[in-house]
């Protein structure tokens, strides 16, 4: 495995771009295809706006954001925080059938990470929230 680049900012949402820049280029530096650079793209912007709005009070804090290729032909993002414990897969997934009127608002961000990963997992561990999304090379849509 190779080694992962780390990218430690304020969780702040003017840092978003920056994060989401140095994942693709993680991305394409391990020859991963633009179609995935997107889906890396697009699942970490979500799970990053997130700990930026919500994991820390007023005080603030930092998110870490380690990404790079794993065996297996995968790559790895995770998003580490020292926010407020918070576990985004024990949320209940919304229901998207719902009328759009009727539906409670949230949920539909970790729902998309959930479709465009191979694998999302979160864990708390020494005070801090860890986020893992990998992804595959090569996959097709419904593997």
């Amino acid at each position: 495995m190779n080694a992962l680049s780390h990218a430690v900012v304020a969780a702040k949402l003017e840092n978003l771009e920056a994060l989401i820049s140095h994942v693709a280029e993680s991305a394409r530096d391990a020859g991963f295809d633009s179609k995935r650079i997107s889906e890396l793209q697009i699942a970490a912007e979500e799970a990053l706006v997130n700990v930026m709005s919500y994991a820390y009070e007023s005080e603030g804090g930092d998110v870490d954001v380690a990404c790079g290729p794993t065996e297996h032909d995968r790559f790895m993002i995770e998003i580490s925080d020292k926010g407020a414990p918070f576990d985004p897969l024990s949320a209940v997934e919304p229901d998207t059938s719902a009328d759009v009127t009727e539906r409670k608002i949230g949920g539909l961000g970790i729902l998309l990470i959930r479709k465009l990963m191979d694998e999302v997992r979160y864990r708390h561990e020494d005070g801090k929230n860890i986020l893992t999304l990998l992804i595959r090379k090569g996959r097709n849509p419904g593997d």
